[in-house]
């Protein structure tokens, strides 16, 4: 017995449907590498050394409001600035963001002011800064104490620089 024949329409679709996905491939791979050629070089340095991470730097309240929401993995390597353009008392929260997070809340002179370490994913609760800060850096959640990060230690960017 043979098998039923295939429809023209469903052979259409699917054909459509691999079409769509090729594509939704090629997008995927356009926006990893525009985020590449948007990494900025940032140094943290604690008792331990200095430990080098290539960032992405968000400074629009577009970019700030999303942030690290809906992705499923950051390299071990890889992590986010927020540059709020200004010093003052900042909250961050982790709503739609999957991944667990160090957060660093960074002063204008580029010292740490706080860390909130192995932040809960999809979480509404605030995380303040505790104080005015400049920026926000976030990292995999166990960096922070992976390399010895502690409030007082120094990050080295140029959003720091002269400040």
């Amino acid at each position: 017995m043979l098998p039923p024949p295939i429809e023209a329409g469903a052979a259409v679709s699917s054909w459509r449907r691999l079409r769509l996905g090729l594509a939704a491939v090629v997008l995927l791979a356009s926006a990893t590498a525009a985020v590449a050629q948007s990494l900025e070089n940032l140094t943290i340095h604690t008792a331990s050394g200095s430990h080098a991470f290539a960032v992405e730097v968000v400074r629009t309240p577009e970019e700030r409001a999303v942030g690290l929401m809906n992705r499923r993995f950051l390299p071990a390597d890889r992590g986010m600035l927020f540059d709020f353009g200004e010093t003052a008392p900042v909250s961050m929260w982790m709503k739609n963001t999957y991944i667990s997070l160090d957060m660093l809340f960074i002063r204008a002179d580029g010292t740490i002011a706080r860390i909130a370490q192995r932040t809960e994913p999809l979480s509404t609760r605030i995380v303040p800064s505790g104080e005015p800060v400049l920026s926000v850096l976030e990292l995999n959640a166990g960096t922070a104490a992976h390399i010895g990060a502690r409030p007082g230690d120094k990050v080295e960017h140029p959003l720091f620089s002269g400040r």
